[in-house]
């Protein structure tokens, strides 16, 4: 018996010295990973970053929001849509289609009560004409160039859409309100009152999850959650009489751009933490911003001089500023599909100014309707519109 139990403990003694050993193989696989494995049950998570707005297409670029917006880059459901330039004049009430090839007017639409806007649908197919004081939207069907029936809608100054196609979202000016209608039927959803006064335009974050409105008569900014329909941040821009009009991200999506009719200039922000803002003073009257088909750069209409300002992005400043022979009121508009003409409204000239991107030349100023505002070119490269004359990605 003593010696079994001698027997014994000499075997479990070697079991001991063999599994020490086994345990001080440092190439062992399996040793590796079960200590990695330890050190990850105990280290800490990290937090997940939040996912894009549920539904909306995926980004094609983190580093670029407008990577699908190359020149010619057209959606098949555009493709073969006739090129043209639809002028909303807000005092004739009316919509001047301009053929670009010719510069010449080849057609007139009979719209609603004060056009403000020609905004593309979120899926392309449509052209909504925002009737402001007539309280209704007009479709044109890019096809054909015919307008349907109006859509009675309240104070439709301008007009967005959610990342994911389904939301329309009402820039109500005066009603105070940011109204979310179903993107197709344009039935009210929600209605989120504001406290800022002349909700006008926007812009969303890379991620789709929020949004930043400008109001221009408050001088105010808001965020807006987009799934929520909340607002859950504002601020009042740091500018006596500030009046903040068209609003752009840039395209690594790090800063929101928002051109100031008073402060003469584009407000600089951090959208995600819709901080204080800087001021880049560009001319008087600074009013529209457009990004070029290869995202470089972004020009900046001067209503109030009559010039365009535009700003490289990698350069982070201005490098060059172009007047417009004769002056001008250079507002609203978009850029070609193939890149080389910017098209604006001149809003207190009855005009249209068609500039060459390269030189920044005129290469024509065309007659049209009272009080031109917000026209669209169209079509656009882009998977998808989220409205305002066109903000594709």
């Amino acid at each position: 018996m003593h010696r079994n139990r001698n027997h014994l403990q000499r075997a479990l003694i070697a079991g001991a010295v063999l599994a020490a050993l086994a345990g001080c193989d440092g190439g062992s696989k399996d040793h590796a990973n079960q200590t990695h494995g330890t050190q990850a049950a105990v280290r800490p998570a990290l937090p997940k970053k939040p996912d894009g707005l549920p539904g909306m297409p995926p980004v094609l670029d983190p580093k670029d929001v407008y990577a699908a917006d190359r020149a010619n880059r057209l959606s098949p459901v555009v493709k073969d849509f006739p090129s043209r330039v639809y002028v909303p004049n807000t005092n004739s009430n009316t919509v001047s289609v301009i053929d670009p090839e010719t510069y010449k007017v080849i057609k007139t639409i009979r719209v609603g009560v004060q056009p403000q806007h020609v905004v593309p649908s979120w899926d392309m197919k449509t052209l909504w004409v925002n009737n402001d004081r007539g309280n209704s939207l007009t479709p044109i069907d890019p096809r054909t160039g015919k307008a349907g029936k109006s859509v009675d809608v309240h104070d439709p100054y301008n007009l967005y859409f959610t990342p994911n196609g389904k939301y329309a979202i009402v820039m109500a000016s005066l009603d105070r309100e940011l109204v979310f209608r179903d993107a197709h039927t344009m039935e009210r959803r929600k209605t989120e009152p504001v406290e800022c006064y002349g909700v006008n335009h926007a812009d969303f974050s890379p991620d789709g999850r929020y949004f930043i409105v400008s109001c221009e008569f408050s001088g105010e900014l808001l965020k807006v959650d987009t799934e929520k329909m909340k607002v859950v941040a504002h601020q009042k821009l740091p500018f006596r009489g500030a009046m903040p009009q068209d609003v752009k991200i840039s395209p690594d999506g790090k800063k929101f751009y928002v051109a100031d009719m008073v402060a003469d200039g584009v407000w600089v922000l951090d959208g995600d933490t819709f901080g204080k803002p800087t001021l880049l003073p560009t001319g008087k009257g600074c009013h529209g911003l457009y990004v070029s088909r290869d995202s470089r750069e972004m020009y900046i209409s001067n209503r109030g001089e009559g010039t365009i300002s535009v700003f490289d992005f990698a350069q982070d400043r201005l490098t060059k500023k172009w007047r417009l022979p004769n002056g001008g009121s250079p507002d609203m508009g978009g850029v070609s599909a193939d890149g080389r003409v910017l098209w604006l409204s001149g809003r207190y000239n009855s005009e249209v100014y068609a500039i060459d991107t390269r030189s920044g030349k005129q290469l024509a100023r065309i007659p049209v309707g009272s009080g031109p505002h917000g026209l669209a070119v169209y079509p656009q490269p882009g998977r998808y519109s989220l409205g305002h004359t066109g903000i594709f990605r």
